[in-house]
């Protein structure tokens, strides 16, 4: 009898073991992504980067339109860039999409900064997903510029997230500091 409740009771403790030992590998086990839009390849370069960096998977947001460089001519009051930009409403159609996005806890979201904001096509990127609990972590790339609106001009399109505002990744940062840079994000 002795000799069967150790066993039983062993068997328990290791049930309890392996429980918490999963627990805790799904704790530790954050998945993120590295979701993109660039349109001239600068925002891109440090993407790739930084999923490297990070170990996380790559995505990039991919307009249904492509961006011609008359497009992207910020001196033309009637390019597409500066219509879209001008209309917070404007939402250029994605012609891309995540699989699973539920898989990811963080995501990181880069862009090149237009008007000193988020192009509009990532609201439509956001507006895609359920990404409630998620942790959207911004970085952008700029001739000049910094974040300014971003958060306030994306939060409302990804309700229930939590975004935040990383840093400019102008001049290609080298990839021990991005892993320095996203290491110091810690997801409650």
């Amino acid at each position: 009898m002795t000799a069967m409740l150790i066993v039983s009771a062993s068997a328990c403790t290791n049930k309890q073991t392996a429980q918490k030992e999963v627990a805790d590998q799904t704790a530790d086990s954050t998945k993120s992504l590295v979701a993109f839009f660039s349109a001239t390849g600068t925002t891109a370069a440090v993407a790739k980067t930084l999923a490297e960096a990070t170990g996380s998977d790559l995505f990039e947001i991919v307009p249904e339109k492509k961006y011609t460089d008359a497009d992207l001519n910020w001196n033309d009051k009637q390019s597409r860039s500066t219509l879209e930009m001008k209309d917070k409403k404007s939402r250029p159609a994605v012609a891309t999409k995540v699989e699973d996005m539920a898989q990811y806890d963080v995501i990181y979201l880069g862009y090149p900064i237009w008007w000193y904001t988020a192009p509009t096509i990532i609201n439509t990127f956001l507006e895609q997903y359920d990404l409630s609990g998620k942790t959207i972590i911004l970085f952008a790339t700029s001739g000049g510029s910094q974040f300014e609106n971003s958060v306030k001009d994306l939060q409302p399109s990804a309700p229930g997230a939590k975004i935040v505002e990383g840093r400019m990744m102008n001049g290609g940062p080298k990839m021990e500091e991005l892993k320095a840079w996203a290491d110091s994000f810690k997801v409650e």
